[in-house]
């Protein structure tokens, strides 16, 4: 049977009566009602209607590659240009093959191929959705989204695992990188600064895994996160003030809750007139600043040199007279230098680490510094820390989906062997839920005043006197 009658029996509709809003019965997925099973409002179709769209796309991308030959991996040429110019090549080979489509098929089949092509696939929808935070795929047919801190499975799928295979090639050979049975797993970005980590068998069993965070193009700022009740006001006011009295702060928390992006609005808070040099392993921080020194890890080649490392760059940085070192995350032996820069008048400083509460970032920190080979004493180190960090600000993501910070905590110093904590701010669990499941909470003031509130009345830094509430409601040393 030839493609166009598969077309024609695979479309299963009368042409005489069609509708002229129809859409395809053989498109793999299309806007439906959305219900509890299907939250995407996608409608799948048989596996021959598949294959007959597969065809078309094969038929169409192999003849649009013969066409344009290797303009299509042309740096000089503009995206816009490009898009625009397989748009083209791409109508003329529908209608020189006479396949039967509508107007909407035609739109979606050349919008597939472009994607495929040019794009990320599937992927290529999701990516620009605005509401869309992350992107986890686990093998061709399960691909996952997270909104509003929530994962839904969509309705989208890969047509094989060789199609992924194809996607996740595309992506690292563009930073550079590889990725092979040799080398079976990867971090990289996409162009617009979204992190990706990509593993393929034999480690991944399941098949080829891919996991897109995406970036943020409008950065948030303090208003927005006031807003959407992940901090109060009177945090936002303390931490611009900490800022300002040129205080070391960490920001810490787990996976996913957020902690660069109020790294990003804690770094907002910076004066324009001071030089600012950040590091991180993929550049996602976006300062407004002027005078701004942006450094970047680069992890080994293919021949497995070439490495420049986060511990590197921070070295580096305390020679090019930083007023200010921001580290997107310290997560091994760079720690000990920026505890130390910290030490040794670099203050100001902000850095984010993994932990699940103030206590536990204390501990990870030392752990952090022990991975440095120094072979230093604990007590050494517990008072490096007790002197370089002022402020511990935690953030989590809650069982709602939404992130919110949980604590503001004081680094007072050491009594005896331990570090001494001081909350300032803690979440109000107490208060509840709402009948949709979200936390009716917010940071409450503990009543206790930080140690370093007295250094912003010597600097002349303003704090209104209420931030801290008027009665103790909790707090003490942990």
């Amino acid at each position: 049977m030839s493609l166009a009658r598969r077309l024609e029996a695979a479309r299963g509709l009368d042409v005489a009566n069609e509708d002229a809003d129809s859409t395809s019965q053989w498109t793999a997925s299309v806007a439906a009602p959305a219900d509890a099973a299907n939250p995407f409002g996608t409608r799948t179709y048989s596996n021959e209607p598949n294959e007959a769209l597969n065809a078309v796309k094969e038929r169409a991308g192999t003849a649009l590659y013969e066409r344009m030959g290797s303009r299509i991996t042309d740096p000089s040429v503009e995206e816009s240009e490009l898009q625009q110019y397989v748009k083209d090549e791409l109508r003329t080979i529908i209608e020189e093959d006479e396949i039967p489509l509508t107007l909407p098929e035609r739109q979606r089949l050349v919008q597939e191929i472009i994607d495929d092509v040019l794009g990320l696939g599937p992927l290529e929808r999701f990516l620009n959705d605005a509401e869309v935070t992350e992107i986890m795929v686990n093998g061709p047919d399960k691909i996952y989204v997270e909104r509003g801190g929530k994962l839904t499975l969509t309705g989208a799928r890969f047509s094989g695992e060789e199609h992924l295979r194809k996607i996740i090639e595309r992506i690292v050979t563009k930073v550079g990188r590889r990725i092979d049975e040799s080398s079976p797993l990867v971090d990289a970005r996409l162009a617009d600064g979204s992190r990706v980590n990509a593993i393929i068998p034999p480690l991944a069993v399941s098949g080829s895994t891919l996991t897109i965070r995406k970036f943020g193009q409008v950065p948030l700022t303090v208003s927005n996160l006031i807003s959407l009740g992940s901090m109060s006001p009177e945090i936002a006011e303390l931490l611009q003030a900490c800022v300002r009295a040129r205080l070391n702060i960490i920001v810490s928390g787990g996976t996913g809750t957020g902690k660069t992006t109020l790294l990003n609005v804690l770094s907002s808070f910076l004066p324009a007139d001071e030089r600012i040099v950040t590091i991180e392993d993929a550049v996602e921080l976006q300062l407004q600043q002027e005078h701004v020194v942006r450094l970047e890890s680069r992890p080994r080649n293919i021949e497995g040199k070439g490495e420049i490392s986060i511990r590197d760059l921070v070295r580096n940085s305390l020679r090019m007279r930083p007023d200010r070192i921001v580290i997107g995350e310290v997560r091994g032996g760079e720690s000990l230098d920026m505890l130390q820069a910290m030490n040794t008048g670099h203050d100001g400083s902000i850095s984010t680490v993994h932990a699940n509460s103030p206590r536990d970032a204390i501990s990870r920190l030392e752990t952090l510094v022990l991975m440095a080979g120094m072979d230093l004493p604990l007590r050494a180190i517990r008072e490096q820390i007790a002197s370089a960090v002022n402020l511990i600000v935690h953030i989590s993501r809650l069982r709602d989906g939404t992130r919110r910070v949980t604590h503001v905590t004081e680094v007072q110093g050491m009594e005896g062997e331990v570090v001494t904590l001081q909350d300032a701010f803690v979440f109000d669990y107490s208060a509840g839920v709402d009948a949709n499941g979200r936390f009716l909470g917010r940071p409450i003031p503990t009543g206790v005043r930080p140690r370093f509130v007295d250094h912003f009345v010597e600097l002349g830094i303003p704090l209104s006197p209420t931030v801290f509430g008027s009665m103790p409601v909790g707090g003490g040393f942990r």
